[in-house]
């Protein structure tokens, strides 16, 4: 079923310029590694019980700290290690977000949380600020049932999006999504009605996961020293990004996600966003 979504989602040039989006291998998790016979999903949460500052501009909160492509991975290899000492034939192979696979859908199905209608995986008690990685192996291992959405009758994120570009339950249009324009799009403007419409937004958004109940009361905090944000991402202003240079850049990022936005792009992003005071989230 996720498979054929997402033939329906690429068919309808959903994923923009992102063409890896369409590779067949992210459909078939034994195409990754020989012998596959099961996954493990797990899922990091990143939410800090911090906001930024008043009239600051946003960064959305899983780049807040290190790279979660190197923590995840790193993680994940370590109990791949593990698997291997009480398993020593046994193979694996460790996949986080770049890898082509139907991450979010192998998460659902082993039981981490389920799609939200925000496309996000959203955990029962953790809500959806998690990123989540997976370890392939070979190995047989005990399933999980697999998680049941619970997400009902709610409208919320798909009423917040400031540019629609949720066009129905589970179908995010990337071509309309800020977080795409913001990290993603590599032309020299931001299309006008993006950029009319991305207020302080200047690196992601999560306008659909502040609304998102399941995000909402106390929710756990994370200690986790790999998720803390960095002091000047709380407090942004678009006049200091537009006097950084390349050497500014490389060094505030470094070990960041946010690398992947380059510095032309921070000053492309900055001259559009509009700064305001952040909504408060119960």
């Amino acid at each position: 079923m996720r498979t054929a979504a997402l033939q329906r989602w690429l068919e309808a040039g959903h994923q923009a310029d992102m063409n890896w989006m369409a590779a067949p291998r992210r459909r078939d998790a034994a195409s990754l590694l020989e012998g596959a016979q099961s996954i493990l999903a797990v899922g990091l949460n990143y939410y800090v019980a911090r906001e930024r500052h008043p009239d600051s501009l946003a960064v959305a909160r899983y780049a807040w700290g290190r790279d979660y492509h190197r923590v995840v991975n790193q993680r994940l290899r370590r109990i791949g290690r593990w698997l291997e000492t009480i398993r020593p034939e046994c193979f694996w192979r460790v996949c986080v977000d770049a890898e082509p696979l139907l991450d979010k859908a192998w998460a659902e199905e082993a039981g981490l949380g389920w799609i939200g209608k925000h496309s996000n995986v959203i955990h029962s008690r953790r809500g959806s600020w998690m990123v989540i990685g997976h370890l392939i192996t070979t190995e047989r291992l005990q399933a999980d049932q697999p998680a049941k959405a619970r997400c009902g009758q709610c409208r919320a994120c798909i009423d917040a999006c400031p540019t629609t570009a949720i066009t129905e339950p589970f179908v995010v249009d990337a071509r309309r999504c800020l977080a795409f324009h913001t990290i993603e799009n590599r032309s020299p403007d931001l299309p006008a009605d993006m950029a009319e419409a991305m207020g302080p937004w200047i690196a992601g958004c999560d306008i659909c996961q502040d609304v998102c109940p399941f995000n909402q009361g106390s929710i756990p905090s994370s200690q986790d020293p790999d998720v803390q944000p960095r002091s000047w991402l709380l407090d942004l202003k678009a006049e200091e990004i537009q006097r950084w240079t390349d050497e500014d850049w490389d060094e505030r990022l470094r070990g960041s996600a946010l690398r992947r936005i380059k510095p032309w792009m921070w000053r492309r992003n900055a001259a559009a966003a509009r700064p305001e005071t952040p909504p408060s989230v119960g």
